[in-house]
């Protein structure tokens, strides 16, 4: 049976997405892997009602809800190839036939590939983190070190300064500008060159950060900037359009979530440069009504 439309990945967008086509009746399937971009964090914040819950459980809440529309079919896998045009897509995914679909969204196959440093990965979502609205408030102050990656570093560690004593490591990385060294200036933040070696543990649970010259400094966390690799190339195969952005390339969509190819959207962390949980669910929610519509009104609907 062809589908209405077809979610490559089932994390917050892309459930958001379905939710608004399930309850217009139409048939949807949603095909993901169990791997949300989010699964290292044990606890979400800055959501709306939902503060301190799992990511994780969210989403497991997101599906059993959705799971009573009878219009929604869960397909647990990962799509490797998508082909066609609009009304008449066909996805591939392994060990399972080839699914027909009217729509697809991309919501789904983000990574975070985090520099190369020993101690970083395992720390990664527990002391070593990425936003500061989502994680800041329960670190209680104190010293917090940036890990420049990227010439948005420096501006990464004025805003964590609101929320502790910010050490920026520069890495290697080439020193900011006289604009954003003022910046640094006037939000107190401590500039320290060098390479780092690796992160270890420190005092009072506390991270180690170790530079190849020996140097030392205890903090409590440690927010780096990492790159977003989105899986897979379906997207490319398709013909979207990507564009670049501080922390990667994204599929460009326009305000209803719709890709440079017809009958193709885009939703979630591989079509916004910088997100959360509930952005991300708004752009699905976008995505959904995008799509409900085009299907409305495309002559047979």
């Amino acid at each position: 049976m062809q589908q209405d439309a077809v979610i490559i990945g089932g994390g917050f967008a892309g459930l958001s997405a379905a939710y608004i086509l399930a309850r217009a009746r139409r048939h949807v399937t949603i095909i993901d892997s169990g791997t949300p971009r989010n699964r290292f964090a044990a606890h979400s914040h800055g959501v709306l009602a939902l503060d301190g819950k799992s990511g994780l459980e969210i989403l497991a809440d997101a599906r059993a809800q959705l799971a009573a529309y009878p219009t929604v079919t869960f397909l647990n896998g990962e799509a490797h190839a998508a082909q066609g045009t609009i009304d008449d897509f066909h996805v591939d995914v392994a060990g399972h036939e080839p699914i027909t679909t009217r729509r697809l969204l991309l919501s789904g196959g983000i990574e975070d590939r985090l520099p190369d440093i020993p101690g970083l990965t395992e720390r990664w979502g527990k002391t070593v983190l990425h936003c500061p609205y989502c994680h800041g408030y329960e670190i209680g102050g104190g010293p917090i070190g940036v890990l420049s990656t990227q010439p948005m570093s420096a501006h990464q560690a004025a805003v964590v300064a609101d929320w502790g004593d910010v050490t920026l490591f520069t890495n290697g990385m080439p020193e900011p500008d006289e604009e954003t060294l003022a910046l640094l200036e006037r939000r107190k933040v401590s500039l320290q060159p060098g390479t780092v070696d690796v992160i270890e543990a420190g005092t009072c649970d506390r991270l180690r950060v170790r530079l190849k010259n020996g140097r030392t400094f205890d903090v409590k966390a440690l927010f780096v900037a990492a790159d977003l690799h989105r899986r897979g190339t379906i997207a490319e195969s398709l013909g979207c359009t990507l564009t670049e952005t501080p922390a990667g390339m994204i599929i460009a969509t326009d305000t209803v979530k719709a890709t440079s190819v017809a009958g193709v959207y885009a939703a979630g962390d591989n079509a916004r440069a910088f997100g959360n949980i509930t952005l991300v669910s708004a752009d699905g929610v976008m995505a959904g009504l995008g799509m409900h519509q085009s299907l409305m009104f495309s002559g047979h609907s």
